[in-house]
């Protein structure tokens, strides 16, 4: 057995020599990240990055790596409701304009599949009556055969 005396001594020794494993070294890599190593840092390293190294205690990191940004706080309950109520608000006004623009297409190919029958209509060659305010029956005379055709050409030239 061994004597307190011996064993304090033992225990002293195991200490020394755990603390001699540790890293001696520790920098700074170009991308912010510490690095603890027992082998030294890469060439080319600068000597303000180099934060310890055998024989040199710890230095406090350069002033540039102290001031991390700092957390953004989390939200408070009002600031998620008024960010809700505007993505709501943003959502309705899409769906308004989605809407509005869906009106549109219709109303247009509408105004296209008229035009088309006109244009038919007026391309067979049979007579088109129509009808006026006293409720005669009247044919349309070549000349307004082709001007209602140029119209419903310009109309078709729109749908393409």
């Amino acid at each position: 057995m061994l004597s307190n005396r011996l064993r304090s001594t033992f225990a002293a020794l195991l200490f020394l020599a755990a603390a001699g494993a540790q890293a001696q070294y520790v920098w700074i890599e170009p991308n912010g990240t510490r690095q603890y190593s027992d082998r030294p840092p890469p060439p080319g390293t600068p000597a303000n990055r180099i934060l310890k190294a055998p024989g040199r205690a710890l230095l406090p990191p350069a002033p540039e790596e102290q001031a991390a940004p700092a957390a953004k706080p989390a939200p408070t309950l009002a600031e998620r409701e008024a960010a809700y109520r505007e993505r709501t608000q943003q959502r309705a006004e899409q769906e308004r304009k989605e809407e509005e623009e869906s009106k549109k297409q219709r109303a247009m190919a509408e105004r296209c599949a008229t035009a088309r029958e006109n244009q038919a209509q007026l391309a067979s060659g049979t007579r088109i009556a129509q009808y006026g305010q006293d409720g005669e029956r009247r044919y349309l005379s070549d000349e307004e055969r082709s001007a209602r055709m140029a119209r419903a050409n310009q109309a078709l030239q729109d749908c393409r």
